[in-house]
């Protein structure tokens, strides 16, 4: 085995992230494996679970993925990320690579290094998931290419790529269209020009009422003074009134009119009258407290 070659690989993984034109010369540098260097650190890695033959097989594929990764460029994604993601399915590959099967690693990695990116760029692509479906993820990107070719596609366009592709001619027009769609800004600039006028989501969509700080600041203000006013009421309550408003009303579990008359020897009608009475003076009493803040506060 060449240990030569293998001590001039690095012994940190480059981040595309640090600067990417840094990255690719790091990259590029990295010199490749022969066969049997790679079927040696991958037995290596299989037998014993060497992480540092993981690494070196990792790291001479490094290129490989900058490879794949520039091939999906055109979907408007940074290449630092879509490089990061294939890095990741390069990882995966590693992990479950067999030397004994007769095949390159670069080979057995294509697979794992696009499946990570094609997940990453149904994702990222549209701020709503424009795949969900195990067909509409087949027709994602075979039909996006074959759109560019040929734009909007006829009848017989859509049964010959639901044919090639092993879907229903329903899923290609749903794709079809989805692809099409376009995100609209929440909040972009509204154009002064009344023949052209475009008004954005934030324009017709109401905030809810507790995203406004005034109205919340209001209203726990409204709740602390309607509690402080309550409490100074009920104060001003009899004994019997207070009982019975507090059973009736302000416990866990209210209390029927039969079991407060039976406690206060009374009928069921008094009862009802006392609590009536009692409502009305606390109404009353809470009002005239109300009268009195706004009084003061004019002052």
């Amino acid at each position: 085995m060449n240990t030569k070659a293998l001590q001039t690989i690095p012994n940190t993984l480059p981040v595309a992230a640090d600067g990417l034109q840094a990255y690719l010369q790091r990259v590029n540098a990295i010199p490749l494996l022969s066969a049997e260097e790679e079927f040696e650190l991958a037995k290596r890695f299989q037998e014993k679970g060497e992480l540092y033959a993981a690494q070196r097989l990792v790291l001479s594929h490094l290129r490989y993925v900058v490879r794949v990764a520039r091939m999906y460029s055109g979907y408007g994604l940074a290449l630092a990320d879509l490089i990061q993601e294939g890095t990741i399915g390069l990882m995966k590959a590693v992990k479950r690579f067999d030397p004994t099967k007769e095949v390159r690693l670069v080979s057995f990695a294509v697979h794992w290094i696009k499946s990570e990116i094609h997940e990453f760029v149904i994702r990222n692509w549209r701020i709503v998931k424009v795949a969900t479906t195990k067909a509409q993820r087949k027709l994602f990107f075979n039909l996006r290419q074959a759109k560019q070719r040929l734009g909007w596609f006829s009848a017989e366009e859509v049964q010959a790529v639901a044919k090639d592709l092993g879907v229903s001619a329903a899923d290609v027009m749903e794709m079809e269209t989805r692809l099409n769609a376009r995100d609209d800004s929440f909040d972009h600039f509204a154009t002064h020009d009344d023949d052209n006028t475009s008004l954005s989501a934030a324009h017709y969509l109401p905030a809810p009422v507790e995203s406004d700080p005034a109205v919340v600041i209001t209203h726990n203000n409204w709740e602390d003074s309607a509690q402080s006013n309550l409490q100074t009421a009920l104060q001003k309550l009899d004994a019997r009134s207070l009982d019975i408003v507090s059973k009736r009303w302000l416990g866990d579990e209210k209390t029927s009119l039969k079991d407060l008359a039976e406690k206060y020897q009374v009928s069921l009608e008094r009862i009802r009258q006392l609590e009536k009475a009692a409502i009305d003076k606390l109404r009353q009493n809470m009002l005239a407290q109300d009268q009195d803040i706004i009084e003061a506060s004019s002052f």
